[in-house]
């Protein structure tokens, strides 16, 4: 596997590791700007396509879930957003951050990290862990959603940082060696491309057997957290059809959509 670089990422050289894929993405790179999803949605609103790229080595304005500041630099992160058109109405993306977090999953444990697994919404752990990131937004336009998917992997250990919910973790504690990143880059479009066609044709129903079988959580007991309090606690059993988070508590199984909340164990 070739050694990690912190070159600028090179459309050129992503085409060949792409293969057959190659023509459904437009990649492109900046060293350095605010935030990828919020350069990339600036984009879809002047007619970018599906499949649109741009990694942002150094994000002056990068961003987690409930706006958390996400580290960024290319020796250290993998910070880049993805854009994906899709028919129909916001009501079809549901569970749209976690059937990513699937691809994501696959792309890693094909690079050979070891034991990944998904926490709900949008992360990506080892060891119980952090390693990745998703941030998933919406814009809606006449002819069905745009969605700009942000995600952010840890190449080394970000700097630490108190109000983080969970540790982070690293490829380069997974891994004897961190990809190169045009390799890292083309395995995850390469498991995005797939999982992404079959989120638009069948939903989030068809992987949720797939993120189940990655769930960190499964049958654990956990808090969910809204705004920092405690809102329910009891047994998790992982995704509904829709994505929904499903609680198993004593006045029996309760519903959690995606938003601002957090799962901690109890």
């Amino acid at each position: 596997m070739p050694p990690m670089t912190t070159a600028l990422i090179d459309p050129a050289r992503l085409k060949p590791l792409l293969g057959t894929l190659a023509p459904r993405f437009d990649v492109d790179a900046l060293a350095e700007g605010s935030s990828s999803s919020d350069l990339l949605l600036e984009r879809a609103a002047r007619g970018a396509g599906s499949g649109s790229v741009l990694v942002v080595d150094r994000q002056t304005a990068g961003r987690g879930r409930r706006g958390r500041h996400w580290q960024s630099s290319p020796e250290g992160s993998l910070t880049f957003s993805l854009l994906w058109r899709f028919d129909g109405g916001v009501e079809r993306l549901a569970g749209l951050s976690l059937a990513v977090g699937v691809a994501l999953a696959r792309a890693l444990s094909s690079l050979g990290v070891a034991d990944v697994r998904l926490k709900w919404p949008n992360d990506v752990l080892v060891d119980g862990r952090k390693l990745a990131g998703i941030l998933v937004e919406l814009s809606s336009e006449r002819r069905g959603m745009v969605a700009v998917i942000g995600i952010g992997l840890n190449l080394g250990l970000p700097e630490a940082d108190a109000t983080r919910d969970v540790a982070a973790a690293s490829l380069a504690e997974s891994l004897p060696v961190v990809p190169e990143r045009h390799l890292l880059l083309a395995t995850i479009l390469a498991e995005l491309a797939p999982v992404l066609d079959r989120f638009a044709a069948e939903g989030f129903a068809a992987l949720r057997d797939d993120w189940q079988a990655l769930h960190a959580w499964q049958g654990r007991s956990v808090n969910v957290l809204r705004d920092g309090c405690v809102a329910l606690s009891g047994t998790c059993l992982g995704a509904d059809a829709d994505g929904a988070l499903m609680i198993e508590t004593v006045n029996g199984v309760e519903r959690c959509l995606s938003g601002d909340l957090s799962l901690r164990e109890a």
